[in-house]
């Protein structure tokens, strides 16, 4: 949509531009980047809903070094994150299979964060990592209210995304604050926190 804050925290093009030219697009497995230029074919703006590739080439060498075999997916738009996952699974690898999850990717409606966080404490393992996506919003988790009313002052989804931004915000202080976990607030993409279950 236009005017839609772009889902990427780095926020200088240049930069971002180097790091997919000279990183990302060229280890980026082809059925990825079929599936990634489709998806920005067919929703063009909406496409910035989807995981950035260097987040996905992140998730999937940490699903590697992990060794993650069970994993389970809230929220999949078109599928790149899924994917992602899928191919950095072993042979003997399955995902939404029903026991212990070694890894959960949450890219879902930011208001209910906290309700998947208490269910996915029971599905993954300890030692297991729960990673959610968008936990930066655009950057506006820094911005005052003010700010953010100033910048969306037009913007037809304006009371969305405030809402979203003060459930992030929200979610975020939470999450650094809850003792079952250890966590990592990765400036990647558009924010990714890392959570790995300690008891």
């Amino acid at each position: 949509m236009a005017g839609e804050p772009e889902k990427n925290i780095l926020k200088t093009p240049a930069l971002l531009e180097y790091i997919f030219q000279t990183n990302s697009y060229r280890r980026e497995h082809e059925q990825l980047k079929e599936l990634r230029e489709a998806t920005v074919k067919n929703y063009n703006q909406s496409s910035v809903m989807g995981v950035p590739v260097d987040e996905g080439q992140l998730l999937s060498m940490l699903l590697k070094v992990m060794n993650a075999k069970r994993t389970i997916e809230v929220g999949v738009f078109t599928g790149y994150s899924l994917l992602t996952t899928a191919l950095a699974l072993p042979a003997d690898g399955h995902e939404k299979e029903i026991g212990t999850f070694d890894f959960a990717f949450v890219d879902a409606m930011k208001v209910d964060f906290k309700k998947y966080h208490e269910q996915l404490l029971k599905l993954v393992k300890i030692g297991g990592v729960i990673a959610y996506d968008n936990t930066l919003w655009s950057g506006t988790v820094a911005q005052t209210l003010e700010e953010l009313h100033q910048n969306l002052n037009d913007h037809p989804s304006r009371d969305m995304l405030i809402k979203a931004r003060n459930d992030t915000q929200d979610f975020n202080t939470f999450i650094a604050n809850d003792p079952r976990i250890e966590s990592s607030l990765v400036s990647i993409g558009d924010g990714v926190t890392l959570c790995r279950r300690v008891y």
